[in-house]
């Protein structure tokens, strides 16, 4: 993958559904080298697919966090069948370091995911969390073109 590659994603992501006009004219290139590409990546597994974030998304749980588990011994695939059939986890990751687990919860209020870290806590085998509320979420390349930031892309910062 060369820095054409890197930029044609770039676009993608800021606007995956920007036309092969479009892509072709912000990168410079014809638009049958932008579709060769594009369907290079594709072909390759680099671009898997195209996704749309829709507002309901958010707004179904608007109440949003992480939560941190580390779990006793070889019980995590038994911890982890449990937290799969709790409505307010939204993903399950696995992780090395202090935690074993890294959860995405979202609930409705406060209260819901209150009582839904409590259910967790209480799971045989977890032995402890830790949890930290998701206040804003933005994309890469939305903090990357905010007037607010600045440009830090250029400055190498996030």
């Amino acid at each position: 993958m060369d820095d054409t590659d890197q930029k044609l994603i770039a676009a993608l992501r800021h606007n995956a559904r920007a036309s092969l006009s479009e892509l072709s004219a912000a990168l410079g290139l014809s638009r049958t080298t932008v579709r060769t590409r594009m369907e290079r990546l594709q072909r390759d597994g680099i671009i898997l697919g195209y996704s749309a974030v829709l507002r309901d998304d958010t707004a179904t749980s608007p109440v949003r966090g992480l939560m941190f588990l580390r779990v006793d011994g070889p019980w995590t695939e038994r911890v982890i069948r449990r937290l799969s059939g709790l409505p307010a986890v939204r993903e399950i990751h696995t992780t090395n370091g202090a935690w074993d687990l890294i959860l995405e919860l979202g609930t409705g209020t406060l209260e819901a995911l209150d009582q839904v870290l409590g259910q967790i806590r209480r799971f045989d085998h977890v032995v402890n969390s830790e949890t930290n509320l998701m206040l804003t979420s933005r994309r890469a390349t939305e903090v990357a073109r905010s007037p607010a930031t600045g440009d830090s892309a250029q400055r190498g910062g996030a």
